[in-house]
């Protein structure tokens, strides 16, 4: 895409720079159809059409939709005469939309007539995210949206009925960087009947597996620097995977893995489940009544913590797995086995305690964090859609600064996942073990292993993205939640 005064001529029209008639807005069609024509021949395809809309934030599928939705001719490319006529129906289409949200009829929606319409389709929303909504399209700063302001926000984005604006507008996103999962909320009765959030949550699932087993290396290494890093890790990253590579091969570097991508989705399924009870016992009578922020970060805590308690068995095994020696087990029914003769029931449960208590620090920092930041962009960019990326960036920022403040209660319970002591021998306490660490190897010592945690958080995040929303895909749900193959009426 160029530079050239007919897209300078669109933009200025899109931002409210300048007067745009419905008169000349043909006009201006026509000139943005040439600027997306890049080899000029009469016809714009899905690559052109993407490369010319890259700035609009557009989620993952919206080019295609655009394309089979004005490929009237079924060619698979748009001629002027299809690409004029899209734009025409998406203008009605939105107009309807527009009257329908303005219930004064005003000209003007306001974040009360959002909330409003949201609810009358099952999405409930407090009027504080009904604020941040309309923060993300008011361009001229009067806390209300104009036609000008709808229109030129969702012209590309193929939106059917409010529904659809609902899952746009939501958008929610389950990014795993390989310590706690982050389940998303706010599902309506709709998406929960229709079988639509455990695809979600499937897809969230597989894009966890994919992310952990792609970074599984740097977990290993983590956890050794954990455990052992004061007496054999000294060196740098390089060293380290040498010395692991060396006493049992490349595959080595993956030991552990196995129990981590299985417990994902027991621990998923038992988040969502908690999380919508906890959320339904907090709201008590008032079914329809919106979560706060420290209602929000209670609910999702508890969740955590009870799904972290079912599961924790699996969290021992696969500390005790990514720390065993050639031969020293022959699986994971092996190694429960061999812990349980030798050490007795208790010790699935060792380092629990370290373990739930890291989870308040992560749960509120991570929420706080993603909250400000994602606040922060729509104050600064106002009118523009935050697209996937920025919330995907806002995400790893929030969960990297979760983990960084959890990060001395995380290594503290890995070190008594460790321990291998016989049935009856004296266990050593948190504080024991915490005062042991900062006396030997100072305050520190606390964060031993964390380079290789943080150097994993951009892979994680880019791996778990790019997989979460093929397998989306696969399942027959596109980023913003809706069935590929129907269109709602």
């Amino acid at each position: 895409m160029g530079s050239g005064p007919a897209w300078f001529c669109w933009a200025q029209c899109l931002d409210g720079e300048a007067p745009c008639p419905d008169e000349e807005r043909e006009k201006h069609w026509a000139q943005l159809f040439d600027q997306l024509d890049v080899n000029k021949d009469g016809r714009i395809d899905a690559l052109e059409l993407r490369a010319g809309l890259a700035g609009r934030g557009l989620p993952s599928g919206t080019v295609e939709r655009i394309v089979e939705t004005g490929d009237t001719n079924q060619d698979g490319v748009l001629d002027f005469e299809e690409f004029i006529q899209f734009l025409r129906n998406n203008e009605k289409q939105l107009k309807l939309m527009f009257s329908s949200l303005d219930q004064n009829q005003d000209g003007q929606i306001d974040a009360g007539e959002i909330q409003h319409s949201l609810r009358t389709i099952g999405v409930n929303i407090s009027l504080e995210d009904a604020n941040r909504i309309l923060l993300s399209m008011d361009r001229d700063g009067t806390m209300t949206i104009d036609w000008n302001e709808w229109r030129d926000y969702f012209l590309f984005k193929s939106l059917s009925n409010m529904e659809d604006v609902a899952h746009y507008w939501k958008r929610s996103l389950m990014l795993d960087i390989g310590e706690q999962l982050i389940v998303p909320d706010d599902f309506s009765e709709e998406e929960k009947k229709s079988g639509y959030v455990w695809r979600q949550l499937m897809a969230g699932a597989m894009a966890g597996s994919v992310s952990r087993t792609g970074t599984a290396p740097l977990d290993r290494l983590k956890v050794f620097r954990q455990v052992h890093g004061a007496t054999h890790f000294r060196g740098n990253v390089l060293s380290s995977f040498q010395y692991m590579v060396k006493e049992g091969g490349v595959r080595s570097l993956w030991r552990g893995n196995g129990v981590n991508v299985l417990k994902i989705a027991p621990e998923t399924a038992i988040k969502f489940t908690a999380y919508e009870q906890i959320k339904n016992v907090i709201r008590g009578n008032n079914e329809t009544a919106n979560l706060r922020v420290h209602e929000r970060f209670v609910a999702g805590s508890l969740a955590g913590a009870i799904a972290q308690t079912t599961i924790y068995p699996m969290e021992l095994l696969k500390t005790r797995l990514t720390l065993r020696k050639t031969g020293q087990f022959s699986g994971i029914a092996d190694c429960a086995k061999q812990i349980l003769q030798r050490e007795g029931v208790t010790a699935f449960y060792k380092g629990y305690v370290p373990n739930l208590l890291g989870i308040i620090p992560y749960a509120g920092i991570d929420l706080a964090v993603y909250e400000t930041l994602k606040f922060t962009w729509l104050n600064r960019n106002r009118g523009l859609d935050p697209g996937v990326m920025v919330l995907v960036g806002c995400g790893a920022v929030s969960s990297t600064c979760g983990q960084l403040a959890s990060y001395p209660l995380a290594l503290i319970r890995t070190r008594m996942q460790a321990q291998d002591t016989e049935k009856g021998a004296p266990k050593p306490s948190m504080l024991a073990l915490l005062r042991s660490i900062v006396t030997q190897e100072g305050v520190a010592g606390l964060y031993r292993g964390i380079s290789p945690n943080l150097l994993k958080v951009i892979p994680a995040v880019s791996v778990s993205y790019v997989v979460y929303e093929y397998t989306r895909i696969l399942l027959g749900v596109d980023i913003e939640g809706r069935k590929r193959g129907k269109v709602k009426g």
